[in-house]
């Protein structure tokens, strides 16, 4: 798999036996083996970051939970929830070969709709963007860095 702007973690990953058949990844929040495409591959480089590297807890990050957005059903790669269960945080992978575009961007801006986060991160592996909404104007605000869980938890009770 590609290189990625994230540290290198120590991933189990199973390879398959015969041919024509796709690697599995180990996921320590869901505990369980995935099909490793490239997608997967950010997905669980940017959820070993914001656990190993900011302190998120795991038990506050839920990985494809569906919502609904305009009577649809879709799954957010990582929600970040506070105590009471509301969410924090909502991060959209996409693999590295998409380019974050403004269209990609809204696109997945649109979960945060339902969800209501204050932040928000869309990533593919190469180039991370992390924002915070502005409520009142429906505006986000680009971060140079992604919060630490402290830090994320101490903005969200102003």
């Amino acid at each position: 798999m590609q290189k990625l702007n994230f540290p290198a973690y120590p991933f189990t990953i199973k390879e398959p036996a015969g041919t024509g058949q796709i690697s599995k990844i180990f996921d320590t929040i869901r505990r369980k083996y995935v099909m490793l495409t490239p997608e997967e591959w950010v997905r669980q480089h940017i959820a070993r970051f914001l656990v190993e590297e900011l302190g998120y807890p795991k038990g506050r990050v839920g990985m494809e939970k569906e919502i609904k957005v305009n009577k649809l059903r879709r799954r957010p790669d990582l929600v970040i929830f506070n105590d009471l269960g509301k969410p924090l945080l909502v991060v959209e992978c996409k693999a590295p070969q998409v380019k974050i575009t403004q269209a990609v961007f809204d696109q997945a801006a649109r979960y945060n709709l339902t969800l209501k986060a204050l932040f928000f991160i869309l990533t593919n592996g190469l180039k991370t963007y992390c924002c915070l909404l502005h409520a009142p104007s429906s505006s986000y605000h680009f971060l140079e860095t992604i919060p630490s869980y402290t830090d994320l938890k101490s903005f969200a009770s102003q």
